[in-house]
């Protein structure tokens, strides 16, 4: 569990498009290294999330009551622990989403992420920006769609928060 940590702390010292550019650059740019390197970047904060929300359902006065009727550890964890801490992960992703889809296009438009003709939102805004004075409607239209893609994730993660949070039932 410590070592764990530690290697989460390690992760989130660095900003997310740092380290997967590192990531993407020691591979080789491309999509599937793109992928991985943002799954790779992406993972601490929900491991933290997730033993963070573990630790304060398991020392509930209910668990300690269901363990006296005699529920085996892994029926505690499918059935009472695991419904509780999952909502506040998924609620995580739909917000974090915006965050990937950022430092996805970020790395396509540094050159390493999807490579051309592979269409991408990065990569088209880098293939696009010289038009920028001339006609600006070009480059702008994947910034629009990169906006509406995160602001459309950030509510779906709004109302998903509203829907599974225990507290507001």
């Amino acid at each position: 569990d410590r070592l764990l940590m530690r290697v989460t702390d390690v992760f989130l010292a660095f900003p997310r498009l740092i380290l997967a550019l590192a990531f993407v650059a020691a591979l080789r740019p491309g999509i599937a290294s793109a992928v991985f390197a943002i799954a790779l970047t992406s993972w601490p904060p929900y491991a933290r999330l997730a033993r963070a929300d573990t630790l304060r359902v398991r020392g509930a006065d209910f668990i300690a009551a269901i363990r006296l009727t005699g529920a085996s550890p892994p029926r505690i964890v499918l059935r009472h622990v695991m419904p509780l801490a999952v909502s506040a992960v998924i609620v995580r992703v739909t917000l974090d989403m915006s965050a990937i889809i950022l430092t996805a296009a970020g790395l396509g438009f540094l050159g390493m992420g999807a490579q051309p003709p592979t269409p991408e939102w990065g990569t088209m805004i880098a293939a696009t920006r010289g038009y920028i004075l001339a006609q600006w409607w070009v480059p702008t239209i994947p910034g629009a769609a990169i906006f509406l893609a995160a602001l459309a994730f950030n509510l779906l993660g709004d109302g998903l928060r509203d829907v599974l949070d225990p507290k507001q039932r």
